[in-house]
């Protein structure tokens, strides 16, 4: 990494996990492509985790705990 993004990372993880989010969402929205291999990848994926999720492989997390563990108190 050049020295730009090292101090850009340093900066980013003294921030609280929601705005770290808002952070990778404003930086994954400015990119004006999509790769289409990626989508294809990422739609296997969710497709393969909602199998394992209906052959009871895998269990659901209830969204106000998903929400919870990224609030900040």
């Amino acid at each position: 990494m050049n020295k730009t993004v090292t101090a850009i990372e340093e900066e980013a993880r003294k921030l609280s996990p929601t705005a770290r989010l808002e952070l990778v969402d404003a930086i994954l929205g400015s990119l004006d492509e999509t790769d289409p291999e990626m989508d294809r990848l990422w739609s296997r994926e969710a497709e393969d985790r909602l199998a394992a999720y209906r052959r009871g492989e895998l269990k659901a997390v209830p969204l106000d705990e998903v929400l919870a563990k990224y609030r900040t108190p």
